[in-house]
């Protein structure tokens, strides 16, 4: 364990500071700065002896937390990262853009600031970077099997690394011009610089997992050809379909899905010339939806100089506090202020969409309503209508399930009520040697629960064309551990 009076010594918890916001909205790099390490260890020190560490529980990879804030104490850098990576095969992703649900497990978070679990771990994983500590893991032999994961997220990723690791050879197809997924188009660089994304597919690359990207399965090659061709497909595409909201005025010029945005920026920022790409700079932005989606549009809006930005979510405010309903060690829905809160705009709640307002096919303006709850509905309340200035909207509601692309008309895989490929306990669909992990088969989620299920997955692919499997496997698509593969 770390000091045994850490947590009664240094009882202040310290985050990683944040650049000055008239500094950082003027550039595209991360928000973050690197935290002094004395500080950095005397947090990691704050790390109790709490006889059953329920941080283990909050997340979904069980990540062996108690030890590697051990060893960041001790500072001894280079065996806290192989504790790290015993069980996550990316921290540099989820400590930068996983929410922790193992900080509202901490046990000291019950009458204390829980421990900076995540600030010690994305340190960890930045300093073994810095340090050459991060190395390529080929396999010692091939077992002649082959394996094609459709899609590059951290679901796919995680899905290739861990079976080219036991000897697959595994080929990722990807729709994109360049391998990550959402995590290279869909985050922005404030939230996470590409490089995090470029020197991981550099390890996976020389361990031995080959990239095919701007290939389109289901067009461009079909499903059924991937499956003739290799022993195992794992579909990974994630939830991708938006969510979207059809009132009056939905059809005008200036209200965009979320996503329509921000890839466009996303590629922009990576030096494309992009034709016809949305910018607000100027202009009077309204974000539809208070979730991490809307946040990255609003950050995004600040750094294109947008005259004014609105965030409307049409439930209540979260509380700052835990709710009675939601106790220790439960995650609970509290109100956060994320970096691109600090940096402007105004959040308004308990408000409901009513119409979208043009003059001559553009957009000009929303029109809100208050928010009642009527039989346990949210509807807008009859005569507290208002216009709200707007030259651009943005739809960031959600997502409703995977993209069909074809995989139940070629290879007759089946969806769910909830639009995700149906699966059973194993990952598998309904065709025999086709699996799906991360949000195509959960729906849309975190990020550590896409590493979680494709490490999992890999190893039901793992005993499924060897018949058993070494490979860890930190949870079922029913949210529990899997007992035996």
């Amino acid at each position: 364990m770390a000091d045994p009076r850490g947590f009664l010594k240094v009882r202040q918890r310290e985050t990683q500071p944040r650049r000055p916001v008239p500094v950082r909205i003027m550039d595209w790099k991360e928000v973050y700065e690197a935290q002094e390490k004395g500080t950095l260890k005397a947090q990691a020190g704050r790390c109790m002896d709490c006889g059953v560490p329920f941080c283990h529980q909050g997340c979904p990879l069980g990540n062996l937390i108690p030890e590697w804030n051990d060893l960041m104490w001790r500072d001894k850098g280079d065996e806290a990262i192989e504790r790290l990576h015993a069980t996550n095969n990316f921290p540099e992703f989820t400590g930068r853009l996983c929410p922790a649900p193992c900080e509202a497990s901490c046990v000291l978070g019950i009458n204390q600031p829980a421990v900076t679990i995540k600030q010690v771990e994305v340190s960890i994983i930045d300093e073994a970077w810095d340090n050459g500590w991060v190395s390529p893991l080929p396999p010692t032999r091939l077992t002649g099997k082959t394996v094609a994961v459709v899609g590059s997220g951290p679901a796919g990723l995680a899905v290739a690394q861990q079976l080219t690791r036991v000897g697959h050879t595994v080929a990722v197809y990807e729709r994109d011009d360049k391998i990550g997924g959402l995590l290279r188009y869909g985050i922005p660089d404030f939230k996470m610089e590409k490089e995090q994304v470029d020197r991981r597919v550099e390890q996976m690359k020389a361990e031995g997992t080959r990239f095919r990207t701007g290939v389109s399965v289901g067009t461009d090659v079909t499903w059924e050809q991937l499956r003739r061709r290799y022993d195992a497909v794992v579909v990974c595409t994630g939830a991708t379909v938006p969510r979207d909201l059809p009132i009056p005025g939905r059809d005008l010029d200036g209200v965009h899905f979320a996503m329509d945005y921000l890839v466009p920026a996303n590629r922009a920022v990576a030096g494309e010339t992009i034709e016809d790409q949305i910018n607000a700079h100027g202009k009077h932005v309204v974000i539809l939806g208070g979730g991490d989606t809307g946040a990255d549009c609003l950050g995004t809006a600040h750094r294109h100089g947008a005259a004014s930005v609105t965030t409307l979510a049409i439930g209540k405010q979260p509380p700052a506090e835990r709710a009675s309903h939601q106790p220790w060690p439960t995650f609970p829905t509290l109100f956060e202020v994320a970096s691109a809160h600090e940096e402007g705009g105004e959040r308004t709640y308990l408000a409901s969409t009513v119409e979208f307002v043009g003059e001559n096919g553009k957009l000009t303006g929303v029109k809100v309503a208050e928010t009642e709850f009527v039989d346990g509905k949210r509807l807008p309340k009859a005569g507290t209508e208002r216009i709200i200035p707007a030259d651009l909207v943005f739809l960031s509601l959600g997502f409703t399930g995977a993209e069909p692309a074809g995989i139940t008309e070629q290879v007759s895989a089946e969806f769910d009520g909830r639009g995700n490929v149906a699966r059973d306990g194993y990952y598998m669909t309904n065709t025999e040697g086709v699996f799906v992990a991360g949000d195509a088969g959960r729906g849309q989620s975190l990020i550590v629960w896409a590493i979680a299920e494709g490490r999992a997955a890999a190893a039901a692919v793992d005993k499924y064309l060897m018949g058993s499997t070494i490979l860890p496997a930190p949870v079922a698509p029913t949210d529990r551990a899997i007992a035996v593969l």
